[in-house]
């Protein structure tokens, strides 16, 4: 745990809505649609790429609570996370968010509306 880190905080509080031995999940501070929730692993870990076990923890956690989403009210679902300040990270621990969406809520991903790259051969 980090003490200046306001995700060790909540877990440290146990200010979340779902867990197991590795991660949990709780709702953000501003979700952007019903159902958004964010999943992190108990230990302090900056990002996906400084410790791939806990991100794979972390993932099968998310992936666990996502699935039944998917059956319940909510049709479909982002899985995204972020690492590094220029890919949209705020906060410097690994976290997935889950995104419930469905056809034509509105919701444009930051890479919405950007020109298509031409690849190379």
């Amino acid at each position: 745990m980090t003490s200046d880190c306001p995700f060790c905080a909540r877990i440290a509080a146990g200010e979340y809505d779902y867990s197991d031995r590795h991660a949990v999940a709780f709702e953000p501070l501003n979700p952007v649609t019903e159902g958004h929730l964010l999943v992190v692993p108990r230990d302090h870990v900056p990002d996906a790429g400084s410790d791939p076990v806990a991100a794979a923890r972390t993932m099968e956690f998310a992936a666990m609570i996502a699935g039944p989403l998917e059956f319940a009210d909510y049709p479909a679902y982002n899985l995204i996370t972020s690492a590094g300040s220029a890919a949209s990270q705020t906060v410097r621990h690994l976290h997935l968010h889950i995104v419930p969406r469905h056809e034509g809520d509105g919701l444009k991903l930051p890479w919405t509306g950007q020109q298509k790259r031409e690849l190379q051969p």
